[in-house]
């Protein structure tokens, strides 16, 4: 009596190598091959997703089972390896120029991802120009998803006072050369600031030596 058996486990001509893959890439599945010494092997695939530190890493163990004909098998893995590399992507306001009385218009910034959500932080910094009402606005937006990558885009908003102050003068009077001639002063308003008044006289001579005219010249000045 001569007894055959099969006791010798097919063996893995192939196994797809591990790799590292970007999350928003498609993962390549490639197949393993086995070949047996008796018959024929029938192979199967098993799949495990390990969850990892962010939304988009996470580790895919893929099990490979090659069975023959006696009921032997041998297992071999491949690990796939899935990262999020991207950073997302930041759409942010326009820079613009305003006006110093006027509201600053503070839009908010989108963002989106390959993978997660994203979180949007803004900080703003003031830089002084040359006179109060002149100045930069400069909004640092940054977006950053769930496994930390960040992308960072800044919006300029330039504030400038344009605008001239509003000047209040007494009013023109008529006097008796006699009498005394009341010098009220003028004021200014600015929309920025505040504004200093500068006053010019010129005399101009009439046709008698008690006629003549006083013209006072007043000047405005805002600290732009």
């Amino acid at each position: 009596t001569i007894t055959v058996q099969d006791t010798t486990a097919p063996e893995f001509t192939s196994v797809p190598a591990d790799y590292t893959s970007e999350r928003s890439d498609d993962l390549i599945l490639h197949e393993a091959n086995a070949s047996d010494n008796c018959g024929v092997v029938t192979s199967e695939v098993s799949s495990e997703i390990i969850p990892g530190d962010a939304t988009g890493n996470y580790t895919v163990v893929r099990t490979f089972t090659a069975t023959d004909d006696a009921g032997n098998s041998t297992s071999a893995t491949q690990t796939i390896t899935v990262e999020d590399t991207m950073s997302p992507e930041l759409i942010i306001p326009a820079d613009y120029t305003t006006e110093c009385s006027e509201d600053l218009v503070l839009d908010d910034a989108t963002a989106s991802d390959n993978c997660s959500a994203v979180t949007i932080e803004v900080s703003s910094e003031t830089i002084p120009g040359n006179a109060a009402g002149n100045y930069t606005v400069v909004r640092t937006f940054t977006a950053t998803d769930d496994a930390g990558n960040g992308t960072s885009a800044t919006q300029t908003i330039t504030v400038e006072d344009t605008t001239s102050p509003e000047l209040s003068i007494p009013a023109d009077y008529t006097v008796e050369c006699s009498g005394d001639i009341i010098l009220a002063p003028a004021s200014a308003v600015d929309n920025c600031g505040t504004a200093d008044v500068t006053e010019s006289f010129d005399t101009v001579p009439g046709d008698a030596a008690g006629n003549y005219v006083i013209v006072r010249t007043f000047v405005a000045i805002d600290d732009a």
